[in-house]
């Protein structure tokens, strides 16, 4: 699912977005505080923290034993391509890498609805399109529904649904008959 707009920032979107459909109340904090557990959304890294510990913080708060915790953070870092930097804190890492282990982190705890704002953003073409793969190897291998909010149009190519914003609501939908696979891309 892909959102358009020009709107203000993710929170407002995703509101708006709930708002309309009628999938949440109007006020970030409501839609956070009725779904605590079934969304994530890309955050920044902890910069004094290695990857595996950034990508682990969610399970150790949740309690997972220290063998579990860690198998599964290698487990996600294998996913997002990223295994051998494990030890890496994020000011040894390209921006890139950050943000696919920003993306292993919000993943960790295998929500329903990864949020993703402007995730190539800051990124050169090719890393941009490498984010995006890994983006839908986890729609498609774990079946979390992908929000990708942003102004690259490109992007819309590879999304099931489009959701097109204006003036705060939902202008339309349209569904994304051909597909297309990231590296098929272009922008």
């Amino acid at each position: 699912v892909q959102l358009e707009g020009e709107m203000g920032d993710l929170r407002g979107k995703i509101a708006a977005f709930y708002h309309e459909s009628g999938l949440a109340p109007p006020t970030v904090k409501e839609v956070l505080e009725r779904f605590p557990d079934r969304k994530t959304e890309i955050a920044n890294l902890i910069q004094v923290m290695t990857a595996i510990e950034n990508v682990t913080l969610p399970m150790i708060f949740a309690g997972m034993s220290q063998d579990e915790y860690l198998e599964k953070g290698m487990e996600l870092l294998r996913l997002v391509g990223l295994a051998e930097r494990h030890q890496h804190k994020p000011s040894e890492l390209s921006g890139g890498q950050q943000q696919r282990v920003a993306i292993a982190r919000a993943i960790a705890k295998r929500p329903d609805v990864l949020l993703c704002d402007e995730p190539t953003g800051a990124l050169d073409y090719a890393t941009g399109k490498l984010v995006l793969e890994v983006i839908a190897r986890i729609n498609a291998e774990l079946g979390t529904t992908a929000v990708v909010i942003t102004h690259n149009a490109a992007i819309a190519g590879m999304a099931d649904r489009v959701i097109h914003l204006g003036d705060g609501r939902i202008q339309r939908i349209e569904r994304n008959a051909h597909k297309l696979a990231p590296s098929e891309l272009s922008w």
